[in-house]
Formats: structure tokens, sequence, C-alpha cells
């Protein structure tokens, strides 16, 4: 068995233009004297240049130099915002316009290559970082049809998990050629949302290598999908981690969907790491029997506490879930040291 690395924290809900949240120097120092180990590094913003990271490998020794200065260790680099822009239904192009750079919005066709090639960079990125995972979201054209009613046309969603496929399949050779795995985060909003959209998508891609899982049980609590037979399920794709808590408290005004409403309003939401619902003992046990060897990352995203306070109580509330795993059996002092003939001669054998 292998113990989980961390604590670590995705730094993209925490990034500013105010310090210590405005340059990776500087949030790596907040981040270290949390007691975070690992960064989990967004590829938009300012912490890094995507572009010299991808050309440079001088470059990203000089950026992994930064952190380990500091403290901390560079987990895996997120594109998110890219990936979801691999995909996009044409209902959501205003709302997701603002995700691209400047200069492509208001050109899906644009947008889209802009989203690929950033893509294509972060898995050269992550190389010349000496990283193995990468955090992504799949994006989505079928999403406005999750809900069948009116009922859909015939072929309609294997038309859009076709479709996915053929856009995210280049991109995960390039992720192969790089030898990293592409972890999608299952996320509502994204056509991959749960267990069976995810297969959808493997079969269609082959069974990639590299199509691989960031597990984030929050979103499953959303959902009401059980995320610990998930990881039953899919243990041998899951590559990397999110710490994330949830609740999901519906009454005879509202469920799943929320009724519109915002986020401390929901019946599902978002909490700080021990103040929902997830049962996170549970979770870190399941990793560790399946030798997860990855990085436990908090990413923190609540409906009601600070995030400076969700911060600093997340690092100490991984650290006490990781399992230093045991290398003997508990019952080793009892046993008897027998050999093979001593083994045929218990059973009656000879």
């Amino acid at each position: 068995m292998k113990t989980l690395k961390g604590p670590a924290i995705f730094l993209a809900q925490f990034a500013g233009e105010q310090a210590p949240f405005d340059t990776l120097d500087n949030i790596t120092k907040w981040a270290a004297g949390l007691g975070y180990k690992g960064v989990q590094v967004p590829t938009l913003g300012n912490f890094i240049d995507l572009e010299k990271a991808a050309s440079s490998k001088d470059y990203c020794d000089e950026i992994k130099g930064i952190a380990a200065a500091n403290g901390v260790e560079i987990t895996e680099l997120s594109t998110h915002l890219q990936g979801q822009l691999v995909a996009v239904h044409p209902a959501y192009d205003t709302l997701f316009d603002g995700f691209a750079a400047p200069e492509v919005r208001g050109n899906p066709k644009a947008r889209q290559e802009w989203a690929v090639n950033q893509l294509m960079l972060s898995a050269k990125a992550s190389r010349n970082l000496g990283l193995t995972e990468h955090a992504t979201f799949s994006g989505a054209l079928a999403w406005p049809y999750v809900y069948p009613w009116p009922q859909r046309p015939a072929g309609l969603v294997e038309e859009a998990f076709d479709e996915l496929a053929r856009r995210w399949t280049p991109i995960l050779d390039a992720f192969e050629e790089a030898g990293v795995d592409l972890c999608y985060e299952i996320h509502p909003g994204e056509d991959l949302h749960d267990g069976i959209s995810y297969e959808m998508f493997l079969e269609r891609v082959n069974n990639h290598a590299r199509a691989n899982l960031l597990y984030d049980p929050s979103h499953f609590v959303l959902q009401q999908l059980d995320y610990l037979d998930y990881i039953d399920i899919y243990h041998e794709r899951i590559r990397m981690f999110h710490v994330k808590d949830a609740e999901f408290n519906p009454t005879g005004r509202q469920g799943v969907y929320g009724g519109y409403q915002g986020w401390v309003e929901r019946a599902g939401r978002f909490r700080s790491l021990g103040d929902g619902q997830v049962d996170f003992a549970a979770i870190f046990s399941k990793l560790a029997a399946y030798d997860f060897a990855g990085w436990a990352v908090l990413e923190w995203e609540c409906a009601l506490k600070h995030p400076e306070d969700g911060a600093r109580e997340g690092a100490e509330f991984i650290k006490n879930h990781i399992i230093r795993v045991t290398e003997k059996a508990f019952d080793d002092f009892a046993g008897a040291g027998t050999d093979t003939a001593a083994n045929r001669k218990m059973l009656g054998i000879d």
C-alpha cells in the first residue's frame, strides 16, 4: 500500500490582485505557512506563463525553484477553464466567452482552437515540470438536454459524445506523448458528469490510457451518487483527488435541482472541509487500500465560510485524514513461522 501525499491546495479560488495571492512566490509562501506541502496551479492568471513553460525547461526549473524555496512543490497544473471551451453548446457561448483570451471572444471556432492549443501547451509544460497528472474539464455539447423533456431525438446524445471524443482524442494523444495522465473532473455542467457518461466517453476514445479521473466527492453528494462505490468501480482510473466537502438537505420545497436558488439557499451546497456530510475517513481508507499514490488537494468552495479560514482549517483536516499505511500485518506478532511441510501437515496432506 501507498501513503497519500499532502496536504496540497488548489490555488484557483485564492488567486487575486492583492498580496499574498498575486504571485506564485507570495502565494506559495502563504500556502506553506498554513502547512501545505504542495500546490495545484491554474494555467490562466499570474502564476505561470504557459507558453514559456511549454517551450523552456529552464523556465520550469525556475518555477519549481520558487515553490521549493518556499517549502512546497507543484503537484499538477489545471486547465479547467480551457477544457470547458473544447466543447461549448451555443446556448453557453456568451457565458463561457469570459474564460477565453480576449482576442478569440465572440468567435466560437477561434475560441475552441485556442482552448485546444492551451491543452497541447499544458501537456508539454507538465512534462517540462516533471509532473505526471493534469486536471481539466471535458466541456459539454449535450448538457442542455440532460433532462429528457421534451423527449430527446434518437441519436442526439450519441452524436454529442462522438464529437466530444473526436475533439479530445488528439489532445489525449499529446498527453500520451508527454507521459502525463489527463484527469477529467467529473462535474455537473460537463458532459462527463457521472460514471455512466465517463464510460460513454471512454468507449469512444478506445479506452485511451490517458483518459483518467479527478475524484471529487462533493459533486456526487449534490447528485446523490454513491461516492464510495464510485471508488470501488473506477479506482484504476482515479489519478487525482480534490478534497472538497458538501451537504445535501432536501425539503418539501426543493431537492437536487435547487429551485434556481443561490448557493446559500440550495438543498445541495459546497462546504468547507468538516462542515459538510462527506465521509472522508471512508474515502481516505479506500484510496489507501487501492494504492492511490497521488496528492490529497484541498479545493475550497463554501457558501458560508471565509476562504482563508477554510484554507487554514483544511490543511490540518487533510493532514489528520492521511493514513500512513502499515508495512506489516497487525497480527504478525502471533505468526507461527511454519513452512511448506508444516502447512501440508496441518492440512492433512501426506
